[in-house]
């Protein structure tokens, strides 16, 4: 289950590494406004807001990847980020989108599940 286990949490890295990208340089883009589903007015009025969600984002990746990095010495760090990832998801399903728990919460569960032992 370590590969899997691995790859799992690789795949939310990647999910939010792409969440900061999005959010932090095309979010008043048109494809960042699809995406999103805002208007061009609001896209503008939250960007600083969108660029701020975004650096979290990116620190979720990154405590996943030195996580990944530390092998099997970093249970206890993907577990945590996981963890965090995981209440993300869940909070914003609850005030913003039910997809969030989806597109976030759910790929967090499936590779804390098979983490876990």
């Amino acid at each position: 289950m370590t590969t899997a286990a691995n790859v799992a949490i690789g795949f939310v890295a990647l999910l939010h590494a792409c969440f900061l990208v999005l959010e932090m340089l095309l979010w008043d883009t048109p494809f960042g406004r699809r995406v999103f589903r805002t208007t061009p007015e609001f896209a503008a009025a939250s960007k600083k807001l969108a660029a701020n969600q975004g650096l979290y984002n990116g620190f979720l990746a990154a405590g996943l990847v030195w996580g990944l990095s530390l092998g099997v010495a970093g249970l206890e760090v993907k577990f945590f980020f996981l963890a965090c990832v995981i209440v993300a998801g869940v909070f914003g399903a609850v005030t913003v989108n039910r997809y969030i728990l989806f597109i976030q919460a759910l790929p967090g569960i499936v590779a804390l599940a098979l983490l876990l032992p």
